[in-house]
């Protein structure tokens, strides 16, 4: 059974539309896969397609010009509308430029291409294909469409009211995607064995082709190293010198390393917000993983997350990526709050004056608990609406001027929607 894609659909309706399609995520996140989806229902519709992928070295042979690249497409597909798929266009130098050049030519192909993200490692992509390309990002699976998988799709209709009513499978599933991830091939896999040589090649193939053949980075154990580092580390303020002496090197090589590690889908940065630099922390990021499996196969720890309270800053991490699925395309960015007094706040959604702080706990609430760090945001900014999201408690409690909404982890989503349908966050 595939795993379906909540992104098809939007993929699916740009093949009527004259620009690009870019479709870019880490390696493996699945973004071969819904090309020959597409590249499938196409030739089921008649039309005529040819598929080119850049890791064949055959297939590289026919991109060598964009010369090249049209001859090839009018042998295969002739002189009237088709679809061109390239697969891993990154292996393509000046890939940006290349595209550009094609397009500009008012062909009537239309192109879709897929990138790991590292295209933009190597050039100014974005502004060599400005309004000439769409880019859609995928990720590794959602927790939704992980929970959809494993439930063979009985609940696609009706999610809110699984996870009302199967909370004890709710948070079982909850834990295995926090300990395994959102892989396709690692959620396809059903021994714990299987699981693990699926994450070992994927993340093997990511260091030795991505990192070292690709970038050119020449000590790939100093990169491994901090992604371990980072790994221990999710959602703590980086310190560039410190880490930077553990790793033994140089600030500027940290930060580009880092920088990689954002690109290729690896690592997210969340910087701080602030409005009164004098009192809060105004430059040091924190990081966390994009992927569970991920960062836990870096950290020693793939398959062993067993007791979530154990693991409080894995399950901020959870929170934030249901965040950021609901932020996609919205404009609205999630940041985190803390001052030099020590009082914090583990999110913040900001999109134009109006921040939305979330406070993370990872234990099941019995009442309706408010830390000092919390109370002492809205004290300050007296936004209309928070959340605290747990593991179990449900309910919303009036706080001057603020609403604050105390929602289980796997409701984040459908509160996040709610607040952006009755305007309290205008996204």
């Amino acid at each position: 059974m595939l795993i379906k894609r909540e992104i098809l659909p939007d993929l699916r309706e740009h093949l009527f539309k004259k620009e690009i399609t870019m479709i870019v995520g880490a390696r493996q996140a699945g973004k071969t896969t819904l090309m020959k989806e597409l590249m499938q229902e196409v030739v089921a519709q008649g039309a005529r397609s040819l598929y080119l992928n850049l890791d064949s070295e055959r297939d590289r042979a026919h991109v060598t010009t964009q010369a090249d690249l049209i001859a090839k497409i009018r042998l295969e597909i002739g002189t009237s509308k088709g679809y061109v798929f390239i697969d891993e266009i990154q292996r393509k130098q000046d890939a940006g430029l290349f595209l550009k050049g094609i397009y500009d030519e008012d062909l009537p192909y239309k192109l879709i291409v897929t990138g790991s993200g590292s295209i933009e490692l190597k050039e100014k992509i974005k502004e060599s294909l400005a309004g000439r390309k769409q880019q859609f990002e995928v990720p590794t699976c959602t927790f939704e469409e992980f929970v959809h998988f494993k439930t063979a799709y009985r609940f696609e209709d009706n999610l809110p009211e699984f996870f009302a009513t199967e909370r004890s499978l709710a948070e079982e599933l909850m834990v295995e995607y926090m300990n395994f991830g959102g892989y396709p091939m690692v959620v396809l896999a059903e021994r714990l064995n299987d699981k693990r040589a699926v994450i070992d090649e994927i993340y093997s193939s990511y260091i030795d082709r991505d990192i070292t053949a690709f970038l050119r980075v020449d000590k790939k154990e100093r990169y491994s190293n901090m992604m371990r580092l980072l790994a221990s580390r999710i959602g703590t303020l980086m310190n560039y010198s410190e880490i930077s002496k553990t790793l033994g090197i140089a600030q500027p090589t940290l930060k580009d390393y880092l920088w990689y590690g954002e690109k290729t889908f690896i690592i997210h940065k969340v910087t701080p917000f602030f409005r009164n630099a004098a009192k809060e922390i105004s430059k040091s990021p924190v990081y966390y993983f994009n992927d569970f499996g991920m960062r836990n196969y870096v950290a020693g720890l793939f398959g062993n997350v067993k007791e979530l309270g154990e693991h409080g800053l894995l399950f901020q991490n959870f929170v934030l990526r249901l965040i950021q699925e609901q932020l996609l395309h919205s404009g609205a960015k999630a940041h985190f709050w803390r001052t030099i007094d020590k009082a914090e706040v583990d999110f913040v959604l900001v999109h134009g004056s109006q921040p939305i702080p979330i406070e993370v706990k990872c234990r099941a609430l019995k009442g309706p608990d408010i830390t000092r760090s919390f109370s002492s945001f809205l004290e300050k900014y007296k936004p209309s609406a928070a959340l605290v999201v747990n593991l179990s408690y449900e309910a919303s409690r009036q706080v001057k001027d603020t609403m604050v909404h105390f929602v289980p982890a796997f409701k984040i989503g459908t509160a996040i929607r709610q607040l952006i349908e009755k305007n309290r966050i205008a996204l």
